[in-house]
């Protein structure tokens, strides 16, 4: 994705601290993100690890819903487990576009300063790690800090439970753990430490709906995405079978098990 600088607010559509460009560019890469998700959507990748058929028995008796529409929601909930790192991906991009700020291109932080006095880490939600990767995380940092002298190191939850900006400290996976420059941020306060703007969070929140539909306005898409083809392929097989569409699917995923050869 190409860099822009941040250009005078008076110019800027969508924030103040990142170039329209660069907006629209950050928001183009997400698309292609959502893009490539849902085409990767074929049976064969619906059932990569196993579709929990009895659940599902469940929601479509205890929600009221169609069979068809239990599978739409399924392979929705699918693709958005898929995105979810590409959004993690677009505040990156978005900070990176910040002047005096770069992302880490997979050099083991995710933005940094470029006179070295920064350096963070970037989770989308405050819940995303288990204790061994908080840990690794935490010595991580701490490593940074201990290299370059002048830098204070951020675990940012963009989503987090709370707005604050504080040491992280504490006892992780049963150790102690303490640094003078290493802290845990919330979204909202790291976006206004590295633009020097309180509302800067706020201001993405409001420009999204309108850049990105002058995003897909010029490329004469609105709000279309490409067609997956795991459900018309479940589809299919149960005109040949008889079966319902949920029998189908416990056939493909479980036909070796006892009985089942009976659906």
């Amino acid at each position: 994705m190409a860099k822009y600088l941040a250009v005078d607010n008076m110019e800027n559509k969508y924030v103040s601290y990142i170039s329209d460009a660069h907006f629209l560019a950050c928001i183009s890469t997400l698309h292609k993100s959502y893009l490539s998700a849902k085409s990767d959507i074929s049976k064969r990748n619906f059932y990569a690890n196993k579709v929990d058929t009895v659940k599902l028995t469940f929601d479509s008796k205890f929600n009221g819903v169609t069979q068809e529409q239990l599978i739409e929601a399924e392979i929705l909930r699918q693709i958005d487990k898929s995105v979810n790192n590409s959004i993690g991906t677009f505040h990156e991009q978005i900070l990176g576009g910040i002047d005096g700020f770069e992302i880490g291109n997979f050099s083991g932080f995710d933005i940094k300063a470029k006179d070295d006095t920064l350096f963070a880490d970037i989770k989308n939600k405050h819940n995303t790690m288990n204790s061994s990767a908080a840990e690794g995380l935490f010595q991580k940092l701490a490593r940074y800090a201990d290299t370059y002298k002048q830098a204070k190191c951020f675990w940012v939850q963009i989503l987090a439970k709370g707005s604050f900006n504080e040491h992280w400290a504490g006892e992780i996976n049963g150790k102690e753990y303490s640094h003078s420059r290493v802290f845990k941020i919330s979204g909202d306060k790291f976006y206004a430490l590295l633009t020097k703007q309180d509302d800067a969070f706020f201001q993405l929140y409001k420009a999204l709906p309108i850049a990105i539909t002058d995003y897909l306005n010029s490329i004469g898409e609105i709000g279309s995405l490409s067609k997956n083809s795991a459900l018309e392929e479940i589809k299919d097989g149960t005109t040949t079978s008889g079966r319902s569409i949920l029998d189908q699917i416990t056939f493909e995923n479980y036909g070796y098990y006892l009985g089942f050869t009976k659906l």
